[in-house]
């Protein structure tokens, strides 16, 4: 079957083996109402027959020759087992829908079509028949010939396929709300199931999409982080895994605005099936004002220049600096010089401010500095801005005095004169 039936199988394993079993069996128990010795017989070599397909010959010999047989219902479960072998699930639905035709109340039959709902063409009819066959197999009661232990154990993997189906059909019919609430139960039963983990992570998606209720996102990507993740008992085949993993990425990369932190979101999705109450994760718009408030904290002057420059190049740069900031005092900035003009004794001092080498600043002054500087002196400078260029980038600042820049070096101290030599007598 596909990899949904081969995953399913592998986590809830054929727990009901046991009624299949006493289902068959209980033909015998019913006394001596066979049509013929013959008919007996063929009853006999098919619980033999280890073939799957000479046991489907020898089921429709059985069924041709004896049509009206009082063994008809024991006959149907050995069909629906044998196209179980032969790995026919379409035959098994249809050979499903006859026994529940003759007893609604059948659990082997319900729990079969029950878990091949998902496997059908999706319809009307086939949700109808799904989501009946699951309603049923939650009310069933315990046969009288079952053994209260193996119910108990028989019942939790019904159940929890009867609540993953009415998962599926609630989402085919974008029910998203239902969906999530079914999915919620298989995992509280069956907690490492990553197809679940998914398909709980995809129905609250849905409700967030129409909801608008963006909070729930950190969901998602919970249970879309341990469908990926997940490994060990209930892990998604190696061809179901990529493409899940690849959405996964794909959404955290566009929610987060990088990969930073996927990791750790990985590892907690393996570790809990389900997150914390008020669990959430950082958005791409929080994660960038988080880095903006510590930038502020530890680089202050450079996050103030920052935010100038970030209103000066948008688009209203220009309205921005003549309405808000042409001579207006602005607190004391650090930078770099680049050049000096003239160069031994400056009076326009370009500095650069968001690196080393590219100028942002030209400082004006009325007093020539009294020396010159290296390019890439720090300096801190207080001034009142004047002019702004956009192309090429550039603010003057008028600088009342010298003494409103720091860090300028200072100036060489005068050579001394040479003594003066002695006239000869």
């Amino acid at each position: 079957m596909s990899h949904h039936r081969s995953l399913m199988t592998k986590i809830f394993g054929i727990a009901l083996v046991s009624l299949l079993a006493a289902g068959a069996v209980s033909a015998q128990q019913q006394g001596p109402q066979w049509k013929d010795r013959a008919e007996y017989d063929l009853y006999e070599a098919i619980t033999k027959e280890a073939n799957p397909q000479k046991k489907l010959e020898s089921l429709n010999t059985w069924a041709e020759k004896y049509p009206q047989s009082d063994y008809k219902s024991a006959r149907q479960q050995f069909y629906l087992l044998t196209y179980k072998d032969l790995n026919q699930p379409n035959k098994m639905w249809d050979t499903a829908k006859q026994i529940v035709a003759d007893n609604p109340k059948d659990i082997n039959a319900l729990y079969w079509l029950t878990l091949l709902a998902e496997t059908q063409p999706v319809s009307d009819d086939t949700l109808s028949t799904g989501e009946k066959a699951a309603q049923g197999l939650l009310s069933a009661e315990k046969p009288a010939n079952v053994a209260d232990a193996d119910w108990a154990k028989a019942k939790a993997t019904t159940d929890a396929v009867a609540y993953k189906t009415l998962g599926f059909i609630a989402a085919q019919r974008k029910n998203w709300a239902e969906a999530e609430k079914q999915y919620r139960k298989v995992l509280e039963m069956t907690p490492n199931f990553a197809q679940v983990s998914y398909s709980l992570g995809m129905a609250i998606y849905q409700q967030v999409l129409e909801t608008k209720n963006v909070d729930r996102q950190s969901e998602v990507l919970h249970h879309l982080a341990r469908a990926a993740s997940l490994t060990g008992q209930g892990e998604l085949p190696p061809a179901n895994r990529k493409p899940v993993d690849d959405y996964f990425v794909k959404f955290y990369n566009t929610y987060r605005g990088s990969s930073e932190g996927i990791e750790e979101l990985r590892a907690l999705g393996k570790a809990k099936t389900f997150p914390d109450p008020g669990f959430h994760w950082d958005t791409k718009a929080e994660v960038a004002a988080k880095k903006e408030r510590e930038f502020a904290e530890s680089n202050p002057r450079l996050a103030l220049w920052k935010n100038i420059k970030d209103q000066l190049i948008a688009d209203n740069g220009e309205q921005y600096f003549e309405g808000q900031m042409k001579n207006a005092a602005i607190p004391q900035l650090r930078g770099w010089v680049v050049s000096g003009t003239p160069e031994a004794r400056p009076k326009e001092i370009k500095v650069a401010i968001m690196d080393k080498e590219t100028p942002e600043i030209t400082l004006k002054l009325e007093t020539a500095m009294a020396n010159k500087a290296d390019a890439g002196t720090e300096i801190m400078f207080e001034g009142v801005p004047t002019e702004f260029t956009k192309e090429p980038f550039n603010v003057v600042f008028e600088v009342e005095s010298r003494d409103k820049i720091e860090g300028w070096p200072a100036p060489p101290p005068p050579a001394k004169k040479a003594p003066a030599r002695k006239k000869k007598k």
